[in-house]
């Protein structure tokens, strides 16, 4: 399983490049079958992060102390959830859940746009992917959740979760902040497309104010959270 997602987020790069590069020329050619591409992509680069992620989770589940990541942030005491929690306990994992949320935000916002904003489309798909292909360029060549321990070396247990996290909170907290923080890069990269293409008017605005709010709210209830969880273990 940590083979397939390493193969998912070196997948997942090459498809990025590929729409950006697709939503570009679809933008400067006005070619629409390329910006169905450049769409198809976004839902292609959050299937394999998707598969990464699994991956991931599976590894955590069933304490594959093989991988440097579980082997550093997750340990057989823990309950399942804390297993499965510490995907987000470490650095690697982080970044890609970050990738994932921002690439399911976007994928969603995208699909229900893709015909009353059809002309802004592959702009839109332009930013996402170049938002997501910074975070996945991180995971393959600086910090790889399925990098492997050296061989002789692994362990039949884990250095486990910092304590201060395993915390019922730190469960959704997390989730909650990168949600509302990803979310965010919708609206904008509407914005950016409206730029582009010279319309300014207010239909852009109204058609991502829905997701601003529902990204506003989730920042909101992850700030309200962090704090519930410092309070009680700070």
């Amino acid at each position: 399983m940590s083979e397939i997602g390493l193969y998912a987020i070196r997948l997942a790069l090459l498809a990025t490049i590929f729409g950006i590069g697709a939503g570009i020329y679809s933008g400067v050619t006005r070619r629409a079958d390329w910006g169905q591409v450049a769409e198809r992509s976004v839902y292609t680069v959050l299937t394999l992060l998707g598969v990464a992620m699994i991956s991931l989770f599976w590894a955590l589940g069933s304490n594959d102390f093989s991988l440097e990541y579980v082997a550093r942030h997750s340990a057989r005491s823990m309950s399942l959830g804390y297993r499965l929690g510490a995907l987000w306990g470490g650095q690697a994992g982080s970044l890609l859940l970050w990738a994932f949320l921002l690439m399911a935000f976007g994928s969603a916002g995208v699909f229900s746009n893709r015909r009353s904003q059809s002309a802004l489309i592959p702009w839109v798909a332009v930013v996402l992917l170049a938002n997501a292909g910074f975070f996945i360029f991180l995971l393959e060549f600086l910090t790889s959740p399925f990098e492997p321990v050296p061989a002789g070396q692994v362990l039949s247990d884990g250095q486990g979760l910092n304590p201060l996290l395993q915390h019922p909170v730190m469960l959704i907290h997390p989730v909650m902040l990168y949600l509302g923080f990803t979310g965010f890069a919708t609206p904008f990269a509407f914005a950016f497309a409206a730029l582009v293409t010279g319309r300014l008017g207010t239909e852009w605005f109204r058609t991502t104010r829905r997701w601003s709010l529902f990204a506003w709210l989730a920042l909101g209830a992850g700030i309200v959270l962090g704090g519930r969880w410092a309070y009680e273990v700070l």
